[in-house]
């Protein structure tokens, strides 16, 4: 019998690999529920409907997180509204139509580097630039265009590498066919990379919900309610992540828990709702 691959005996350092391999993925699942289960635990005895629906009363002697939701959430859609136009726009020239591989490689360097920097820089820059000098001070907007700055090197990144996982017989046969450049991208190589778009976009919604240094200095601690969707924009508004570092560094471990409690159901809603447009927009 001709000897393959598949009859070979195993070595013994081939079994021990297997075994590091099987550890590390029970240990990153362990600490993936370790830490949900202590957080759901320690937090959802604080949830409640109050909690839920009120902002912090010092008259009242109350506590509530509605407030620091909606501003999540406008952070959410400002942000994700500038830079993933920007992004993935970025994404389809640096990998369809430019032919510079050297500005290319310049680039995607460029956006590395821009990865690695610590929020806490994005922050400083976005309260000097936006804040200071376009005069939006503490503002939701500024805090989303210091966000926007932040989560661009991402998109960019998980957008050109889906690009370049569509074969590149799709293009070729496009081309043959008479296709135009900009049509073969839109309704081939676009819907062909979608899920890396969308990974993509559920790790930066991620970061903009887990933000809180940058915001700190741009978007401010408010809470209150606003009392016009349009111009709410331009108040300040503190996030979940804002208001669970002050409610930490008042000892008031309870109400942090809780606040986050509700961040890890935001995150599971936002990437289960993301999931199902997209599981719509394939069909």
């Amino acid at each position: 019998m001709q000897e393959s691959i598949y009859n070979k005996k195993k070595r013994p350092l081939d079994k021990i690999l297997l075994g590091f391999i099987y550890l590390s993925t029970f240990l990153t699942v362990f600490l993936l529920i370790s830490i949900i289960g202590y957080v759901t635990y320690r937090g959802i005895g604080k949830i409640s409907w109050q909690f839920l629906s009120t902002v912090p009363s010092t008259i009242n002697e109350t506590f509530g997180i509605l407030g620091n939701i909606v501003n999540t959430l406008y952070m959410i859609v400002i942000t994700l509204a500038i830079a993933l136009p920007i992004g993935i726009g970025a994404a389809i020239y640096l990998n369809e139509y430019a032919k510079n591989l050297r500005f290319v490689r310049i680039i995607e360097f460029t956006t590395e580097t821009l990865a690695g920097i610590p929020s806490i820089i994005y922050g400083l820059f976005g309260m000097v630039f936006f804040g200071i000098t376009l005069k939006l001070n503490f503002s939701i907007l500024c805090g989303s265009l210091t966000l926007t700055i932040m989560i661009l090197p991402l998109i960019i990144r998980t957008t050109t590498e889906s690009l370049r996982t569509v074969p590149k017989g799709y293009r070729d046969g496009a081309i043959g066919m008479g296709s135009t450049k900009w049509y073969m991208i839109r309704t081939i190589i676009l819907p062909s990379a979608m899920p890396g778009i969308v990974t993509g976009t559920i790790l930066a919604m991620g970061r903009i919900i887990g933000e809180s240094a940058a915001l700190l200095f741009t978007a401010g601690s408010v809470y209150f309610l606003p009392r016009n969707i349009f111009t709410h924009i331009f108040n300040s508004g503190g996030t979940l992540t804002i208001q669970m570092y002050l409610s930490m560094s008042k000892a008031e471990y309870d109400n942090a828990f809780g606040i986050g409690f509700v961040l890890l159901c935001l995150v599971f809603i936002l990437n289960l709702t993301t999931k199902f447009i997209l599981r719509k927009t394939e069909k």
